[in-house]
């Protein structure tokens, strides 16, 4: 591992051999050791339930990066978290078609269930002590490719399909008890830190998560009646003529 200027004075401990190994397997999957920064921050999430600086210097040592570079990566992307999640993360899709179908007020009930002292959770707080269990991070969510199932919520991005607020709140007081709810769909459901593992690349006697329904019955229903009707997109004849691409001025 490569120790320069800016990692020499952050306590790398919390990242061991295992990690280490483990870093440099993700490094050997690409031409270049820089493309494996992506899969390396989720491995470091998996050790820590977030993208500590340490975790940072870890990344930009094992790299040749600067904290800089890791730093900026690690703060574009939403799914790599600076502050300690909990046990479970949970994500409410609130953008426009789950906002108008109820995700706005499941995020608000889950907001007041998990609060404390009469005030609601915040964005991407936790309820609990962090990686404890039973501790749940909410976070509203942004577009969650699942538009036909809304309003939809993912814990540790496994999907949970056509909630309501007293699902929802069903659903992470289960949670909180120590309970593992099937997703709709997808993998059985793990904590956040395992499901940051996998993200990074490593099943290790999970390999069976891979085999799990992805596609829900409403998503194909389309495709489904197409062909039990024998209908196909229109096709274009192989000698049409194109138009003549305008000359540019």
């Amino acid at each position: 591992m490569t120790q320069t200027h800016d990692q020499s004075a952050v306590d790398l401990s919390a990242f061991g051999e295992d990690t280490v190994a483990r870093a440099q397997q993700l490094i050997s999957r690409y031409p270049l050791a820089r493309s494996a920064l992506l899969p390396m921050l989720h491995l470091v999430q998996s050790v820590e339930g977030y993208v500590s600086q340490a975790g940072i210097a870890f990344c930009a040592g094992q790299l040749d990066l600067s904290n800089a570079e890791v730093s900026a990566v690690a703060t574009f992307y939403t799914m790599y978290k600076r502050r300690p999640c909990g046990e479970h993360l949970v994500s409410v899709c609130t953008n426009t078609l789950c906002a108008a179908l109820g995700g706005d007020a499941i995020f608000a009930k889950l907001r007041e269930h998990l609060g404390s002292e009469g005030k609601p959770l915040g964005q991407e707080e936790t309820s609990g002590e962090p990686g404890a269990p039973g501790s749940i991070t909410l976070e509203h969510a942004e577009c969650l490719a699942a538009c036909d199932l809304g309003p939809v919520l993912q814990v540790n991005y496994e999907f949970y399909d056509n909630q309501t607020p007293d699902k929802a709140l069903e659903l992470v007081t289960a949670l909180q008890a120590g309970e593992k709810p099937a997703p709709t769909r997808g993998a059985p459901l793990t904590d956040f830190r395992q499901a940051e593992l996998q993200l990074a690349g490593f099943f290790e006697g999970r390999e069976s998560d891979l085999d799990g329904p992805s596609a829900a019955a409403e998503t194909l229903r389309g495709a489904r009646i197409a062909a039990d009707n024998g209908w196909t997109a229109p096709s274009m004849s192989d000698d049409v003529a194109f138009p003549p691409v305008p000359e540019k001025k």
